[in-house]
């Protein structure tokens, strides 16, 4: 981007709009934030971003809109009121929308930036909470290729890859189907475990055979590490994951691709969320099918 160019709103700052904020501003843009939370907007205060007093100002004059929102409601919620953030924006400014939702719901803000003369880029990142701060997300993107190009060095500042897919909802497809491939994999790992306990093998042998095995991708051994001290704390929530698997079967009714492991591990995350283990990290499909398969806490 230019020099011109170095003036950027953040819309939604909390588990992940906070941190790319914070990156951004440290790599010399200079952000104005807003977010609905008085409670984000403090903790944003106490790490020095600066906040507007409604999202309208934040947008105000700025060249790139960053926007980091929790669902398909709250994105549509502040980009397509008539009174809302498109109508505020500069033509000419660029979205970069980096939230997981619908393609629907993409496409309305789509066809909306493009009455208003803003260059869209669907952005949806890929990476969770416990990492972002560190510049370790990727993203993919999909809209304008120009605009991509002119806002290579501001992704450059919060996400350590990009990868251009297309001039449309590219992007959105990517990202539902990467986290589709998570989803399986956690409720892959929770059967494998628990099979191998039920035939005698002590939970740290499992978790090493696991690693040490042809099934050793990233996701498996990001998973191992904290289960070896059975570690359920949240990166990305149960919740969360429920929430998207919606996204993808919705995805996939609408393009005709039957996703059958998609619909059972739905069901799967829907137990966690009725059992009280909404907040829970992803990973808590291994305790799921321990509880099915009777069995308890193994030794550490």
């Amino acid at each position: 981007m230019t020099d011109a160019s170095r003036n950027v709103a953040f819309i939604g700052i909390g588990k992940m709009g906070l941190p790319m904020s914070v990156l951004v501003t440290k790599a010399g843009y200079a952000v104005s934030a807003f977010d609905q939370s008085a409670a984000r907007i403090t903790e944003a205060r106490a790490q020095g971003i600066a906040i507007a007093a409604t999202s309208a100002e934040a947008v105000s004059g700025k060249t790139a809109v960053v926007t980091s929102l929790p669902d398909d409601a709250a994105l549509r919620g502040a980009l397509l009121d008539p009174a809302g953030l498109m109508a505020a924006m500069t033509p000419g400014a660029v979205l970069i929308e980096t939230s997981t939702v619908s393609v629907e719901a993409s496409t309305e803000i789509a066809a909306a930036a493009q009455a208003h003369g803003i260059a869209y880029l669907r952005s949806p990142v890929s990476g969770n909470a416990s990492i972002v701060h560190t510049g370790a997300l990727t993203c993919f993107v999909s809209g304008p290729k120009d605009a991509f190009e002119s806002a290579k060095p501001l992704f450059a500042a919060f996400t350590r890859a990009q990868t251009y897919l297309g001039p449309a909802e590219e992007a959105r497809y990517a990202k539902l189907s990467v986290n589709l491939m998570i989803a399986v994999s956690a409720a892959m790992m929770a059967e494998s475990l628990a099979l191998a306990r039920k035939g005698g093998i002590a939970w740290q042998d499992i978790l090493k055979v696991l690693d040490d095995s042809a099934v050793a991708s990233p996701m498996v051994k990001y998973k191992t590490a904290p289960l070896r001290n059975r570690d359920f704390e949240s990166t990305f929530s149960c919740k969360q994951m429920a929430k998207d698997l919606d996204l993808i079967l919705g995805a996939g009714h609408a393009v005709g691709v039957p996703l059958q492991l998609a619909a059972q591990v739905r069901e799967t995350y829907g137990s966690l969320v009725a059992q009280g283990e909404g907040e829970a990290d992803f990973i808590a499909t291994v305790k799921h099918l321990e509880r099915l398969a009777g069995l308890g806490e193994p030794k550490l």
